[in-house]
């Protein structure tokens, strides 16, 4: 019997990276750069589902796939939670205040020290 030897998808791996430092962006960024970073992996995804479908046998880590999958869409989704809080923010004019009071809070701790 010739067994087949199996291979790995060429993107799971990148995917998985980019949907968990998606998180790190959605936070950093106020949600743009964790919507960037998802939108690109889910690419990413769509061309290795594509290559699994041809071929289920072929590869191996279609498991890491999915998890890629689901981890990114929890960061698309928050992502786009937090730019619609922060465009509301930006809009309502109380991002505004909330960064003036923020610096309120820094000014006196420094007088403090």
């Amino acid at each position: 019997m010739d067994q087949l030897v199996q291979k790995k998808l060429p993107n799971a791996t990148t995917a998985l990276i980019l949907g968990i430092v998606s998180f790190i962006g959605c936070c950093c960024t106020s949600g743009f750069g964790g919507i960037v970073l998802s939108g690109i992996a889910l690419f990413l995804i769509k061309k290795d589902e594509k290559l699994y479908a041809e071929d289920p046998d072929a590869y191996s880590n279609f498991g890491q796939l999915k998890t890629a999958k689901i981890i990114t869409i929890i960061g698309l989704v928050i992502s786009i939670i937090i730019v619609i809080i922060y465009l509301y923010l930006m809009s309502t004019g109380q991002l505004d205040e909330m960064r003036d009071q923020y610096m309120d809070v820094l000014k006196e701790m420094q007088e403090n020290q």
